[in-house]
């Protein structure tokens, strides 16, 4: 399971013009689900971006409660080693990960977190503003 995690002063996911998700202050997290993730490794990385201390003054969205946006992204797995034309092949099928992805966000709001979310598998436009910039890759 890979993350790229964002500090951001706001968030936005739109699908089909109309908004689905957004937060204010706090994290945007575009989640890639891989072939051998589990529910456990969900969890795991759950408890680890909500406790992460990078929010302003070394704060965590624990320690906050700032809102977490979460938005599927199999292209965190695509593999461009060769040629011009990547690969997705690491990344899981729908069927394999969407419900490890609905894992990971029942995971961050049994912790607490107010989740919000794009929609699995459709054609999202996203929006933010990348505060810092503070940008991580996180991976379990």
């Amino acid at each position: 399971m890979r993350a790229v995690v964002q500090r951001v002063s706001r968030a936005q996911v739109d699908v089909d013009g109309r908004t689905v998700g957004e937060i204010g202050t706090g994290l945007m997290v575009l989640l890639g689900v891989t072939h051998d993730d589990t529910a456990d490794l969900a969890e795991r990385l759950a408890a680890k971006i909500w406790n992460l201390r990078i929010l302003r003054d070394e704060k965590s969205a624990a320690d906050t409660g700032a809102g977490i946006l979460v938005v599927s992204q199999f292209t965190l797995y695509g593999d461009t080693r060769k040629g011009r034309r990547p690969t997705w092949t690491a990344a899981a099928p729908g069927p394999v990960a969407e419900p490890l992805y609905d894992a990971f966000c029942a995971s961050l709001r049994s912790l607490g977190a107010t989740v919000a979310e794009g929609v699995f598998g459709a054609d999202m436009a996203i929006s933010l503003t990348n505060d810092g910039p503070t940008t991580l890759i996180l991976e379990l």
